[in-house]
């Protein structure tokens, strides 16, 4: 029988733990699917941890991966795909937004040869109007900078142990799970979810954080943003252009003295477009130091002896 792997990214999720390793266990276990559950603690400040080892000393089918500090969920989703041994992987959230049900018919479709199944937003479930702005304002941006529909995308998919594999050898140490596992081709199908309500605790997402993690993960999956600064070059030209011509006709016509006002303000537009295209460069810069540098995605801090005895 082939063995299903649940890779769950927790950070400061002490609340969910024991009803997301119950209801998991108990579903999986009534549907005969052979798995096991991959936490993987992301540094958190809470007893999320603890959680998962009690767990793990319940069931044996259950495993912890614990990190040093707070590495990111990007990270924590590669930890859990390194730890992970079965035959066909799912990731998905701590906190059962990602509707456990869809876990059956996510392996029919791979048992029926799909390689990747990617679980699709049908509707955003119940959220406030703000966090459904900030939400839509990341996808917008996502989408526009990566070239993706990623509007009802999510990290809630199955990934076949080959697709697996490819994503795990390669060298990057930014990454973006979401847009690599479509990158990376394979045989996909899709199957369309509801957002459950989250039962426990309240998401982790500001505006600030989805922004910052629209900004990482754009720039490590696209160089559009660089295409931006050769744009404001071309406007600064057009401006220049402008200007050239509107001082000759006021020099041609005696009153070349005029008009230091829109030389300023044009000082000013250029003087924005060059810091804003120096901070591009310098944000790509800094990915490229960083990967230079070829530090780990992250440091575990300890496992379950579940993990440590199959190592």
């Amino acid at each position: 029988m082939a063995l299903l792997s649940v890779v769950i990214p927790s950070f400061n999720e002490e609340e969910n733990i024991e009803n997301t390793a119950s209801v998991l266990s108990k579903l999986l276990e009534e549907n005969s699917i052979d798995y096991e559950l991959v936490f993987v603690n992301d540094g958190s400040a809470d007893k999320t941890f603890e959680k998962i080892e009690e767990q793990a000393m319940k069931n044996k089918r259950i495993k912890g991966v614990s990190f040093s500090r707070n590495f990111g969920k990007e990270a924590s989703i590669f930890a859990g795909l390194e730890t992970a041994v079965g035959d066909c992987v799912v990731v998905m959230d701590c906190d059962l937004q990602h509707p456990p049900t869809l876990i059956p018919k996510m392996v029919e479709k791979w048992n029926e040869g799909y390689e990747v199944v990617e679980g699709v937003k049908s509707s955003r479930g119940k959220e406030s109007l703000f966090h459904k702005m900030c939400a839509g304002l990341f996808y917008d941006i996502m989408s526009k900078l990566i070239r993706m529909d990623m509007k009802s995308t999510s990290d809630y998919k199955l990934l076949d142990r080959k697709v697996v594999n490819v994503l795990l050898s390669l060298p990057e140490r930014n990454t973006f799970f979401r847009a690599l596992s479509f990158w990376v081709g394979f045989k996909t199908t899709k199957l369309e979810y509801e957002v459950a309500q989250r039962q426990y605790g309240e998401t982790k997402w500001s505006f600030k954080s989805l922004m910052k993690y629209a900004i990482n993960n754009a720039t490590s999956f696209s160089t559009f943003p660089l295409q931006i600064v050769t744009g404001f070059g071309f406007i600064s030209i057009l401006f220049a252009i402008i200007m050239g011509i509107q001082t000759l006709v006021k020099y041609i016509s005696g009153t070349a003295a005029e008009g230091f006002t829109t030389v300023i303000l044009l000082i000013l537009l250029i003087g924005g477009f060059i810091m804003i295209s120096l901070g591009i460069v310098g944000h790509y810069l800094a990915r490229v130091y960083e990967e230079v540098k070829g530090r780990p995605k992250y440091i575990i801090r300890t496992y379950t002896d579940n993990v440590k005895g199959n190592m």
